[in-house]
């Protein structure tokens, strides 16, 4: 049911969740898939920068930092 998806933007730091869909433009989506943001891989907000841009996320292992229009493009399922 897609009514429990959200944007990754919108979890709290600390929150987890699976990757469900990642809408961004193909320029931006290659390079995350490469990096492991792939549909149904567990992640957790870290934090967000002062100014709420970019967002730190916890996956795979490692951290990784994204923009916040990016984030805003890329599906959770919270857990």
């Amino acid at each position: 049911m897609a009514t429990d998806l959200q944007p990754l933007s919108a979890l709290a730091p600390g929150g987890h969740a699976v990757v469900a869909d990642v809408r961004l433009a193909p320029e931006s989506r290659g390079r995350l898939l490469e990096m492991g943001l792939l549909v149904g891989t567990p992640i957790e907000l870290v934090r967000f920068a002062p100014l709420g841009d970019p967002v730190e996320i916890k996956i795979r292992g490692y951290h990784l930092s994204l923009r916040r229009q990016d984030a805003d493009q890329i599906l959770v399922r919270p857990r």
